[in-house]
């Protein structure tokens, strides 16, 4: 039986720092996976380009029962120290997508090679599906198949179960509540929605938009689909609080009142939707007034301000969003309680010696980054202090 300092269950992104980080503490390091090769999510991530941090990132850009858990850990390693590890260690370059939004320019592999690079001193057990592990009287006992490994501590790292052609585990879940840890209902987040309020004629129309929710405005694009929904915008507004619905605005920023009764003045044998299509997609302004034959002249003022409603305040209550499935979310919101763990160290507050980070957490980041910002400052704390 082989005997490490720590384990750590999970490759990803937030496994692989906590690894690089025990091994530089000198730790003899193993590290489980469910898959035949690490990072995989990594991999795909920022579509093979890897959206590697954000400069923004910050505890209101996380989101989960407790949002402050993120403090600590994104304070100790901030998204500066991520890119000059990247850069100065291994000679990766990053370009600005958008301002903050940083992606590897030598692709995301890259970005697997790197930190597999820095993890070559730890043993890696691939196609190894962890589901039992038990405390002993010096650490704990591990078990994948007929492979079993003692350790002091444990780190787990397993991520969430969205994306599952990633290849995804409840793992670390059923770990964490084998020792008592609560786990918040997970749900798909980062995904499209489905929606009946919008027309199938819409489909494949991008426009800006403000979203209201849960007491925030997201400024972002968002795409109409065939169901519904989905685009920069839909993916923000999903992994914040739904309960409460949301409300759209197509026109930020514009008078859309003001606008058409401008037209109504000086335009008036022009019909609503022509006049329209000149701050919106046709498609969405002839769907906000679908009466081409009356022009604008002989819309009455309650009549303008309905359309106003159908484009600037499109109210969708909770029970009208469906989330589409864990299949194509790219995480998910929910995961172990925090209020069980130390947010200075990533260690159970049931269970000495066992640690948790990433995505398996109950915390969810933001589109552009966020995410794998919080692997690598979460796997950080966890290594270092396992």
């Amino acid at each position: 039986m082989k005997k490490y300092d720590v384990i750590i269950i999970g490759a990803g992104a937030a496994g692989l720092t906590a690894a690089r980080h025990a091994l530089e503490n000198g730790r003899r390091t193993a590290v489980f996976d469910i898959g035949d090769n690490p990072a995989r999510k990594v991999a795909l991530s920022g579509g093979g380009r890897c959206n590697f941090t954000n400069a923004a990132a910050a505890h209101n850009r996380y989101f989960g029962r407790n949002q402050d858990f993120v403090r600590g850990a994104i304070a100790r390693i901030c998204p500066d120290d991520m890119l000059q590890w990247a850069r100065e260690r291994h000679n990766l370059s990053f370009v600005e997508k958008s301002p903050g939004q940083y992606f590897c320019v030598q692709g995301a592999g890259a970005v697997v090679d790197a930190l597999m690079a820095d993890c070559n001193d730890a043993d890696f057990y691939f196609n190894a599906s962890v589901r039992d592990v038990a405390k002993t009287s010096d650490g704990f006992l591990v078990q994948a198949g007929r492979i079993q490994a003692q350790c002091q501590s444990i780190i787990i790292a397993t991520g969430g179960i969205s994306f599952p052609a990633a290849g995804v585990s409840d793992a670390g879940y059923v770990i964490a509540k084998n020792f008592g840890h609560k786990i918040v209902p997970v749900r798909p987040a980062l995904c499209a929605i489905a929606t009946k309020r919008f027309s199938d004629e819409l489909a494949g129309v991008s426009v800006p938009v403000e979203i209201r929710i849960a007491g925030e405005t997201i400024r972002d694009d968002m795409l109409f689909t065939h169901f519904g929904i989905g685009g920069p915008a839909a993916y923000r507004a999903t992994v914040r609080d739904m309960s409460g619905g949301m409300e759209i605005n197509l026109a930020p920023g514009m008078d859309v009142a003001a606008i058409m009764r401008m037209a109504k003045q000086n335009s008036g044998r022009k019909s609503a939707a022509g006049v329209l299509g000149a701050i919106l997609p046709a498609r969405v302004a002839k769907w906000a007034a679908p009466n081409a034959g009356k022009n604008i002249a002989d819309y009455k003022d309650c009549e303008i301000d309905a359309i106003c409603d159908r484009i600037c305040r499109i109210r969708l209550d909770a029970d009208e969003i469906k989330l589409h499935g864990m299949q194509s979310a790219e995480i998910v919101r929910g995961g172990i309680d925090t209020d069980g763990v130390s947010s200075k160290t990533m260690e159970s507050k049931i269970c000495p010696g066992m640690f948790f980070a990433g995505e398996v957490l109950d915390i969810a980041g933001d589109l552009g980054g966020f995410n794998l910002h919080w692997a690598w400052a979460s796997g950080a704390v966890a290594g270092k202090n396992a």
